[in-house]
């Protein structure tokens, strides 16, 4: 088979597409991976074949001039009032079908406007694949799979945010009308195909997350066990050296660490204000523009740019984190208690993170802090106090790796990707 990967423009999403692109590779198919041309880079030091489609994003400029976060419909918790904590549900309860033409919007205006969406049918065509796996916003690739009579897979990285807006708006869509059809239909009759609801949600959707994690109804999911893959790295020595203390990991992720986004994340002064005092070695994740807010780090904290966290964790009692899909992912794999504020950036925290945190604290295996910008020192440091006092979390957390490792694999998903293949692929064009 020839199986095309679309990626969206963060690494955190093409590095969780790695590991099942290199099983079907392993297994003698074909695979390509397509992102835009910022990704070229990053997806080349995967080692995979790949190319580039559409402009030049540039998303973390626009980022960093997006403004400031709209917090005007609030947040409920399950007990109805306002607090620095979410529940998923949540998540467009004041108007859904609203922050469904705010999603078509900006995926159509930010990362794929119309010309890249030929741009990638026109590969397609070039190309023929069997299958199309796509992250769930790479409307582009589910328009080159249909033109071209591939199958179309998505491959979610946390949460299914689509599928949710999807279902809460489906009865209304008779009435006010569907953006994502509006959108587009137009440009799939371009090409003699038409639009169907498989078009936005896949015909079926590859699940890296656990099965306790919050999912809409009315999905095909198939689960797959998430392996961590952190990108090309040189790991240091001293990692491999016992720490003389409990180790506990900071990071705030990868995704968007030049981008300027003020009130939408936990600052690095308050991260270290909760920790100066314990009895801990904190290794911190951190860029320099991360750390521009801190003139000294206390005397039990090492900043590093960069470490992978599949050499870092296995040493650490703890890690806290903004519920990125790898770092959950990896502090799953290696039984890591966690430490979970959710980033606030616009609708982030719904693309997984709020889920996360709720999800993993339901377990008793981690602790949902607060929305980061909400997050205080104060609650920080009670919060990591808990998960390394109490000997119950690593406990939760080590069966939950269980559970994780019995997940399928990327490598035991491979023959039922053929038979999806094959069962969903059209004849040629």
């Amino acid at each position: 088979m020839r199986i095309l990967f679309v990626t969206n423009p963060f690494r955190s999403h093409l590095y969780l597409q790695v590991p099942l692109a290199w099983a079907l590779r392993n297994a003698g198919h074909e695979v390509c991976v397509v992102g835009p041309p910022d990704m070229a880079d990053d997806i080349a030091h995967t080692g995979l074949p790949n190319v580039s489609v559409g402009e030049w994003l540039l998303l973390e400029e626009r980022m960093a001039q997006a403004p400031p976060v709209d917090d005007s419909m609030g947040v409920a918790d399950p007990r109805g009032q306002r607090t620095g904590r979410s529940v998923q549900t949540d998540f467009g309860w004041g108007d859904p079908h609203a922050e469904l033409e705010d999603l078509t919007t900006g995926v159509r205006e930010v990362f794929f406007p119309d010309a890249t969406i030929h741009d990638l049918v026109n590969f397609a065509r070039m190309w023929q694949p069997d299958l199309v796996i796509t992250d769930p916003t790479a409307f582009h690739g589910a328009v080159a799979a249909r033109v071209v009579g591939a199958a179309h897979a998505r491959m979610l990285f946390t949460v299914d945010r689509m599928g949710q807006l999807r279902a809460a708006c489906r009865p209304g869509f008779a009435s006010v009308g569907d953006p994502m059809r509006d959108w587009l239909q137009p440009i799939l009759q371009g090409y003699g195909c038409d639009f169907d609801e498989s078009t936005v949600v896949g015909q079926w959707t590859i699940s890296p997350m656990p099965l306790w994690m919050w999912r809409p109804e009315g999905v095909h999911y198939i689960p797959m066990r998430n392996v961590p893959f952190n990108g090309p790295a040189t790991t240091p020595r001293w990692l491999y050296e016992p720490p003389a203390r409990r180790r506990v990991c900071f990071t705030l992720g990868i995704s968007h660490r030049d981008a300027n986004i003020d009130g939408t994340s936990a600052s690095a002064r308050d991260l270290f204000d909760a920790v100066a005092d314990l009895d801990i070695e904190v290794i911190a994740t951190l860029n320099a523009k991360q750390l521009e807010s801190v003139p000294n780090l206390p005397d039990n904290v090492r900043a590093v740019d960069f470490v992978p966290l599949n050499a870092l964790l296995p040493t650490c009692s703890a890690i806290v984190h903004e519920g990125g899909c790898g770092t959950f992912a990896a502090s799953l794999e290696y039984a890591v208690p966690q430490v979970i504020a959710p980033n606030d950036f616009k609708v982030e925290k719904w693309w997984g993170s709020v889920a996360m945190a709720t999800g993993l604290e339901e377990r008793g295996a981690g602790v949902y802090a607060a929305n980061a910008g909400r997050l205080t020192a104060d609650v920080l440091r009670d919060s990591l106090k808990l998960v390394l006092e109490d000997p119950s979390f690593a406990a939760n957390a080590a069966q939950l790796r269980n559970e994780t490792i019995a997940t399928p694999s990327p490598h035991d998903l491979v023959p039922l990707l053929q038979r999806l293949t094959t069962e969903f692929r059209t004849s040629r064009p």
